[in-house]
């Protein structure tokens, strides 16, 4: 045997070892991230899955929950320009067959009486200008709480007095359509 042919085995041996150990490594790293862009890249579409199609469920929800948002505040912008044009028909496409309103004294309104006043509210308030801001929206499954500060002026003994008021409407998702429930109002003392 020759003893550099021994000394270079036992030097290549160990560095050969070093070299596919370093080639592994890289390779495997190299999938890793070659996984993760695929998954980033099709996390939001559908996937074949046993045959069937299948929806990245998280993906999907917060699509959903967007959706429903859009929805729900495009719903409060219609129910405040039905009250300002005091627009039954179309108010009452947008509440639900056992809607109820809990007025700020306490008392609750039936939907056939609410319905019945909301043709000539606007005009009896006495309201100079009134808008809504800071709308906040929060949905659970089927169910959606929308509460807005209705800010308002009105005259009173001849002096123009700004209010405001808080409201949260319940709404109930039935065949894909969101109907007001329940409106609570409480006046801002």
């Amino acid at each position: 045997m020759n003893p550099g042919w021994e000394k270079e085995q036992d030097f290549e041996t160990p560095f050969c070892y070093q070299h596919l150990v370093l080639k592994k490594s890289i390779l495997m790293l190299l999938f890793t991230w070659f996984a993760m862009l695929l998954g980033v890249i099709f996390a939001d579409l559908p996937m074949a899955v046993n045959g069937r199609l299948s929806v990245n469920l998280k993906s999907a929800t917060k699509m959903d929950t967007t959706n429903d948002s859009l929805q729900l505040s495009a719903i409060n912008a219609k129910f405040i320009n039905n009250f300002l044009t005091q627009d039954v028909a179309s108010h009452d496409a947008i509440i639900h067959p056992d809607f109820v309103c809990i007025q700020g004294d306490g008392s609750i309104i039936s939907r056939e009486t609410y319905l019945k006043n909301w043709a000539t509210d606007f005009d009896n308030s006495g309201y100079l200008t009134f808008t809504y801001a800071d709308e906040h929206i929060r949905i659970f499954a089927d169910m959606a709480l929308v509460r807005s500060k209705t800010i308002f002026s009105k005259e009173v003994n001849g002096k123009t007095i700004t209010g405001y008021t808080i409201y949260t409407d319940t709404y109930k998702k039935e065949n894909g359509n969101w109907k007001c429930i329940q409106v609570q109002i409480t006046p801002v003392k």
